[in-house]
């Protein structure tokens, strides 16, 4: 601050003066008045000296305490400035994005950027533009022009045009690979990577037009490249071409690496591929493979019985042969779970639940372990050419040495036939209405409880009769509360479905993508812009899960939506560039953020020098 008047008047008045910079633009503001150089000679002999000793007053209060007295007028009839603008836009600026931009700075994607660009002629920043595109893809998930038109919503109110977010998807897919394994490098600098189990499953995405990509052959190699978009098994049973992602994430929930391919393709074929590639990463450290039933083919199961690594996938009982069905539902040799006493499946489906006594029977498990090397035992066959070129399943002779492990849960048990019940309510009801011409039976669906049986007198029409299927209802609940793991790992029972049961984050992770940060359905037609937006939305979430890890390290734990919204909320408002002022109030999510990161934003008002000097701070 310093001291402000006119030097030319015979009786100047004498005003403190404080200069602010906000961003490229400096602003000076009278924040008090000291007084008339005449009305202060009423208190002392010299006005200007005595003048000069308040500035110095204010600047030392200011240094010790971090705080200004000021005078500040208000004209109720100011009108906002004319603009040419088509809408009318928020004056806020949001700063809870610097806790994901302490994350991304940690992960120094700034040096991937630079090796990437070395020796190119580009005049932007494509770290800028990624690092935005991320945090917008967090906090206001939108198409990249809409994300474009709406930077100004961030307290740097980044400056590139839309072309450079485009180039900069170009680089991030012609360095897919590299990329990928420079997050999972620098992210193991930030908190420590549990990489002993590694999770894997799949999901797609699909795409609002109207027909598929065509194969096309690359000009330069002769190689025929399979299209990107294509018709394929939706989880989400969308009649659209699908774009295929495949997941690995370590055992907190982090990823670890991911891969895309064509929505056509085999998911049993994406997995060996990556986790190839996790394994260069890893630099030979060993790990369990996790996945269900669907990714733990024969193959799968052969690759990660090699190499020092080993798998747990879950196993369809259905598809086992009769010989290990027979195994599994014989009551004998059955153990709890929790302390490996016998028990016979007959106790745990009789007992009182409402007994109080039977309170963690009713929550336990019982297991029994199952040796089996036969693949054909589990169900597995394998394609074999005839003479005539034709090929045909046949079941599978190879040997992979392994264990079932079963177990039963009488919780299960119930919530499945509770489901069941429901369902067969909803097919007695269908049977009052039933149009024959309309009647399909699907796997899942609760017409598959409803059979019919035709019959016909001599010379008359064939009448068709429409009822429950109690065999069918029988057939489901013999399997009801029976889970199979198979595993090649010696470790007890209890450790290894502790491992199998965490894959629910891993379905977690998919969640987040789609519903929280709208990955889908995507709006890009060129195949590397495709791959490069999954490529943000996989950056995304591996800040997001960073940030989350790091609240856990300090006990405390949020759902997605309390951190994604108290991040979208901590915004500040500029009061006439002298300071910024918070529009967002405490909460827990808040207070835990500034105890992880450190960064002091719980104050209610900043200083642009301040807020500037943590964003310094952050890099």
């Amino acid at each position: 601050m310093k001291l402000n008047y006119d030097k030319k008047s015979k009786d100047p008045t004498y005003f403190i003066q404080k200069g602010y910079r906000n961003g490229k633009k400096t602003t000076t503001k009278n924040i008090a008045r000291i007084g008339k150089h005449s009305e202060l000679l009423k208190i002392t002999d010299d006005p200007l000296a005595y003048a000069r000793e308040q500035v110095a007053r204010y600047n030392e209060e200011e240094k010790k305490n971090n705080r200004v007295s000021m005078e500040v007028t208000i004209d109720f009839n100011e009108k906002i400035k004319i603009s040419n603008d088509l809408v009318s836009s928020t004056t806020n600026r949001n700063i809870g994005y610097f806790f994901l931009q302490q994350l991304y700075h940690q992960l120094d994607i700034r040096s991937f950027f630079k090796n990437a660009t070395v020796g190119s002629k580009i005049t932007f920043d494509p770290n800028l533009v990624n690092r935005f595109l991320t945090f917008s893809r967090i906090l206001e998930p939108d198409s990249k022009l809409g994300t474009f038109e709406h930077l100004n919503q961030y307290y740097e109110e980044p400056e590139f045009d839309y072309v450079h977010i485009l180039r900069t998807m170009d680089i991030m897919q012609e360095h897919y690979d590299d990329y990928i394994s420079h997050l999972y490098e620098k992210s193991c600098s930030i908190v420590k990577r549990n990489t002993s189990v590694c999770y894997y499953d799949c999901t797609n995405y699909y795409f609002e037009i109207e027909s598929q990509d065509e194969d096309y052959v690359d000009e330069v190699t002769g190689e025929t490249i399979k299209g990107l978009r294509k018709y394929g098994p939706s989880k989400q049973h969308q009649p659209a071409p699908l774009v295929e992602m495949g997941l690995f994430m370590d055992g907190d929930g982090i990823p670890l690496s991911m891969c895309i391919t064509s929505g056509s393709d085999n998911e049993q074929t994406t997995a060996i591929p990556l986790e190839k590639q996790l394994t260069k990463m890893f630099k030979g450290k060993k790990s369990i493979y996790c996945a269900d039933a669907g990714l733990g083919s024969l193959n799968i199961r052969n690759f990660n019985s090699m190499g020092g690594r080993a798998f747990i996938v879950t196993q369809s009982i259905k598809k086992m042969s009769e010989t290990l069905q027979e195994a599994v539902f014989n009551d004998c040799d059955y153990r709890l779970l929790s302390s490996d006493e016998k028990i016979s499946i007959k106790d745990m489906k009789e007992f009182d639940k409402n007994n109080p006594d039977n309170k963690k029977l009713y929550t336990d498990k019982a297991y029994k372990i199952i040796s089996v090397d036969k693949a054909f035992d589990l169900g597995f066959y394998e394609e074999k050419t005839l003479k005539n070129g034709r090929k045909r399943k046949v079941k599978s002779k190879a040997v992979v040495k392994q264990k079932i492990i079963i177990t039963f849960s009488r919780k299960m048990m119930e919530y499945q036939r509770f489901i069941r019940n429901r369902q067969i309510e909803r097919a007695r009801k269908l049977l009052k209405n039933l149009d024959p011409e309309t009647y399909k039976k699907g796997p899942h669906d609760v017409t598959r409880f409803i059979k019919r049986n035709s019959s016909a007198k001599s010379g008359e029409a064939v009448t068709d009769l429409y009822e429950i299927d109690q065999s069918v209802i029988d057939e489901e609940e013999k399997y009801d509360g029976y889970y199979a793991v198979a595993t090649n790992l010696d470790d007890p029972a209890k450790e290894i479905i502790r491992i199998s049961s965490q894959r629910y984050k891993i379905e977690d992770c998919f969640r987040v993508m789609k519903t929280n940060f709208s990955t889908r359905p995507v709006f890009h037609q060129k195949r590397e812009r495709i791959i490069a937006h999954f490529m943000i939305c996989y950056t995304a979430l591996l800040i997001y899960r960073l940030l989350e890890k790091k609240l856990d390290q300090q006990g405390t734990h949020f759902t997605v939506e309390n951190i994604v919204e108290t991040l979208k909320n901590m915004e500040v408002a500029n009061i006439e560039d002298m300071c910024y002022m918070s529009t967002y109030t405490c909460s827990q999510v808040c207070t835990a953020l500034n105890a992880a990161f450190d960064l002091g934003l719980d104050r209610k008002y900043y200083q642009p020098k301040e807020l500037n000097k943590k964003l310094k701070k952050i890099f």
